[in-house]
């Protein structure tokens, strides 16, 4: 994705937070995880389906319950360090790091709270958005609430020497004037894909003025995400034809939110790593779009991808088959093919990229393996 293209983003991301903000709160992030302390058998021992097409019923994609190895204990770093900011209008800044004692880390999915945990310098972190449920975070500050709005005062509060985010929370304007009260505050350019995690990682590593850590971070997550990847090709059909084609939809049912979304997104980036065809890509959809009845049907999915908080919020699965009855005309709705995973993980990109891609493999090629059917 380019330069331009990921700023197109953040700013589609911004708005569509801005859209739940006004309509609702969302839902809390429902955790989905197994006991880390019980291990699972690798993906080339569970016994895949034959046919992933022609299961019936829903599941859950469940994630290891452990911590994120940091890939350092007390990292050495080189402060004052000078790193690139992103304003609103695309332009770049330069901003001097001083001290990184206190960090707040906010965004959309978690992805930077978790990358400063991968790092090493999870004890830097006060306050974290309301995605990040990783272990080891339970009583940090959530300094978002509601539809992913940024509670400045609380921010002030916890008095951080730092504040890294990247725009898809906000409001922007809000966390700008965060710099009038002394805050040091850096956004960074987030893309959601594997490989703008990698560079992610480099850039939060520049703000602790630790580029070589950084470095070991992008090169570790890159592997295991190649790895996880390789085993998943295994359980792929070998006819593409016989492979599932899968669209990912954001539900809040409490506030009539339904959305799509589409390439450049970070849920197209996941089908794909995934062996399965993204629906919204062969369509040409672009980021994140109501959902239409019209549009769902044309689609026509084999499997719906959702996040738990959201299959949650709309009553589960025949929750939403009564509220949507357009999705019952799908191949997905008529095999109630509906699989989720937790809000905060699921479209994370970072350190838990590799562990993600193998839940969602899990649930989706060997669903009776997980210990969950969904409901």
């Amino acid at each position: 994705m380019s330069v331009a293209s990921r700023r197109r983003w953040t700013a589609l991301v911004a708005g569509f937070a801005a859209t739940l903000v006004l309509m609702t709160g969302c839902a809390s992030s429902v955790h989905g995880s197994v006991d880390g302390a019980v291990p699972q058998p690798a993906l080339s021992e569970i016994d895949a389906l034959e046919d992933p097409r022609a299961y019936e019923g829903p599941s859950t994609a469940l994630i290891p319950n452990v911590e994120i190895e940091p890939i350092a204990e007390n990292p050495e770093q080189q402060l004052p360090s000078t790193v690139t900011s992103y304003t609103q209008t695309g332009d770049e800044e330069q901003i001097e790091i001083t001290d990184t004692g206190r960090v707040v880390a906010v965004d959309l999915a978690g992805s930077i709270a978790a990358t400063v945990w991968g790092l090493g310098f999870g004890e830097t972190l006060v306050g974290v958005d309301q995605s990040t449920t990783f272990p080891g975070t339970e009583d940090l500050d959530r300094v978002t609430s509601g539809g992913h709005t940024v509670n400045a005062e609380t921010i002030i509060g916890l008095a951080p020497d730092v504040v890294i985010t990247d725009g898809t929370v906000g409001p922007r304007d809000v966390i700008e004037q965060l710099r009038d009260v002394g805050i040091t505050v850096v956004f960074v350019d987030n893309d959601p894909s594997f490989q703008g995690a990698e560079e992610l990682v480099r850039q939060v590593a520049g703000v602790y003025g630790a580029p070589e850590v950084g470095e070991l971070l992008a090169e570790r997550i890159g592997q295991e995400i190649d790895a996880t990847i390789a085993e998943v090709a295994d359980l792929v059909p070998d006819d593409e034809a016989d492979r599932l084609r899968i669209l990912f939809l954001y539900l809040r049912g409490n506030a009539g939110v339904y959305y799509l979304f589409g390439s450049e997104s970070g849920a197209d980036e996941l089908i794909s790593a995934l062996g399965c065809v993204d629906v919204a890509g062969e369509l040409g959809w672009e980021g994140m779009r109501p959902m239409t009845d019209e549009a769902l049907v044309a689609a026509d999915p084999d499997l719906i991808l959702t996040m738990t908080g959201g299959i949650a919020s709309v009553g589960g699965v025949d929750g939403l088959l009564q509220e949507k009855p357009a999705v019952a005309l799908t191949t997905a709705g008529e095999k109630r093919r509906i699989v989720d995973m937790e809000d905060g993980a699921v479209l994370s990109f970072g350190p838990r990229s590799a562990t993600v891609i193998d839940a969602l493999a899990r649930a989706i090629y060997a669903p009776d393996s997980t210990g969950s059917d969904g409901e």
